[in-house]
């Protein structure tokens, strides 16, 4: 049931008093660059801090239980990070069982270390330090996404970096433009924009943000922040209903835009901007004009060929809702998705072989928070992603403001990832195992999830169901899936929406395939 909480209230009361002062004082090129520069230059102090206070000062912290099964007092970690270095100090840390899996991260199985066995989850991780102005949600199923309390300080903490990443690209002058899904998480999108003092010209939004079916409290605070955009003199737009199917809004926009001499700046997912680019193939309309920032999904080689192909730049970013920033795409790649990590703002260490013996690839990345403001403490925690290390300089004025280390082919090795919507695989693995089978009938071998992307990079989901089961009517099916995966009423809901709207799964009847051990392969990925 859509119903504020008092705790929705008590958030939304915070907001109001912040935001007026929050838009009223945005941060310039020159603070940006100074901000930058003390942050690096007191890194190994902030982390210590940060680690003291909210962890061996909080006794409620499960980090606290594994330091000290690990051996590891204040004064021990202060020694090692002025001895090693912060970044060989966390890998010893990771070595003595100081980390966290995304499953252990997000609740969903116990931390066991040795005869150690400890809680973990979001609720116990979230940052004491930091303030509560904006509800979140991470992505989760069946009512397990859980709030994600966001502090305009630490949305002012990322457009510092944005500001900086805009200005190597010329582009704070920019027209900019939202594309995504009704939540806060377009709003701190929006915030910040404003925050760096380039407030967007428009908000799109995939799904109806007048959906009855989405939480009013969605609505409620997109109308807040422009009524105090309006008594301090930024005028913020209102969400725009633009559906995945039919983006031509936005092309018109883009010519407007182009009829003005500017420059279009679009920050979405890397799917919607392929879905919008081939609509302005479609059109001939020329976007040699236009500018996008994409994440959300892996950023083939596919997926930039099609936007390239309209005269677009694209440029990747690396996020996630926990923690931010994690990277910001090289503007001298030699592949599609190069990476600098910022890493003013999360440390980033990989487990090496190492790995193996706790369920991690070895080129798991493995963050560490910096700033008191981040919603969550993360002391070497997965979010279970993966990615190369990039060796050797670039020369690009991303390394130039000392952002010099390197990721490429960023690819999830625990989460379904498409059309910009995350869910954990093994909140989809209950659905095929459990829920499928109580509905229509047979076990989790009847059914199979296949994630597709065709030769233009757009992602496509299949499910797959056995034969053997007889008659079974696909648009039942459909319906079924999509509405048990996007249960509750956070961001799961908007998600499951964005992927009706965009029709991207289909239903077949075929056999699933088999490893060659015999077990199912839940989760097949096809590339053309």
């Amino acid at each position: 049931m859509n119903v504020f909480t008092l705790h929705d209230v008590q958030t939304g009361l915070k907001f109001l008093r912040e935001i007026s002062s929050f838009l009223h004082h945005p941060v310039s090129s020159r603070e940006a660059r100074a901000t930058l520069r003390t942050r690096f230059e007191n890194r190994d102090s902030d982390f210590l801090a940060l680690m003291r206070r909210a962890v061996y000062e909080n006794p409620e912290s499960p980090y606290l239980a594994l330091l000290k099964n690990a051996g590891c007092r204040y004064g021990d970690l202060r020694g090692e990070v002025a001895r090693q270095g912060l970044e060989a100090a966390l890998r010893k840390l990771f070595q003595e069982g100081v980390f966290l899996t995304v499953n252990e991260f997000k609740g969903r199985l116990p931390v066991r270390r040795g005869n150690l066995v400890v809680k973990a989850g979001l609720s116990l991780l979230r940052n004491p330090l930091a303030g509560h102005h904006l509800r979140a949600h991470t992505s989760g199923t069946a009512g397990k996404n859980v709030p994600v309390l966001i502090d305009l300080a630490y949305v002012r903490d990322r457009a510092v970096n944005h500001r900086l990443a805009l200005e190597a690209r010329c582009g704070v002058q920019w027209s900019h433009a939202v594309w995504g899904i009704p939540g806060n998480t377009d709003m701190v999108r929006v915030l910040e924009l404003c925050a760096l003092d380039a407030p967007p010209e428009r908000w799109f939004s995939q799904v109806d943000p007048r959906s009855p079916r989405l939480h009013p409290r969605y609505r409620w605070s997109a109308r807040f922040m422009r009524w105090a955009g309006q008594v301090w003199g930024v005028p913020l737009p209102a969400p725009e209903y633009v559906p995945l199917s039919d983006p031509k809004p936005i092309v018109d926009w883009l010519a407007r835009t182009a009829d003005r001499k500017k420059t279009a700046h679009i920050v979405t997912w890397a799917s919607p901007a392929v879905r919008l680019c081939q609509a302005a193939l479609g059109a001939g309309q020329d976007l040699s004009h236009v500018q996008f920032s994409i994440g959300g999904e892996p950023v083939t080689a596919a997926k930039l060929a099609t936007i390239r192909r309209t005269g677009a730049t694209a440029v990747p970013r690396f996020m996630a809702m926990e923690c931010g920033y994690i990277a910001y795409g090289c503007l001298k790649p030699s592949y599609p998705d190069e990476l600098h990590v910022f890493d003013d703002m999360l440390m980033v260490i990989q487990p090496g072989d190492e790995g193996s013996e706790h369920g991690l690839p070895p080129q798991a990345l493995l963050l560490t928070s910096l700033r008191p403001t981040a919603p969550f403490i993360l002391l070497n925690v997965s979010l279970g992603d993966q990615a190369e290390s990039v060796a050797g300089l670039c020369g690009c004025p991303l390394e130039n403001l000392g952002w010099t280390k390197r990721l490429r082919q960023v690819r999830s090795f625990e989460k379904l990832t498409s059309g910009g919507m995350t869910f954990l695989d093994t909140d989809i693995l209950n659905i095929l195992e459990v829920d499928l089978p109580e509905r229509f009938g047979g076990t989790g071998f009847d059914y199979q999830l296949v994630e597709l992307e065709d030769a233009e990079g757009v992602p496509k989901l299949k499910l797959v169901i056995s034969p053997s089961l007889g008659p079974r009517d696909p648009g039942l099916v459909k319906e079924f899936f999509l509405e048990t995966i996007g249960a509750g009423s956070g961001a799961a809901r908007a998600m499951s929406l964005q992927w009706r709207d965009a029709d991207c799964l289909s239903v077949e009847r075929s056999y699933p395939l088999l490893a060659p051990s015999g077990k199912i392969i839940h989760f097949l990925k096809k590339r053309p």
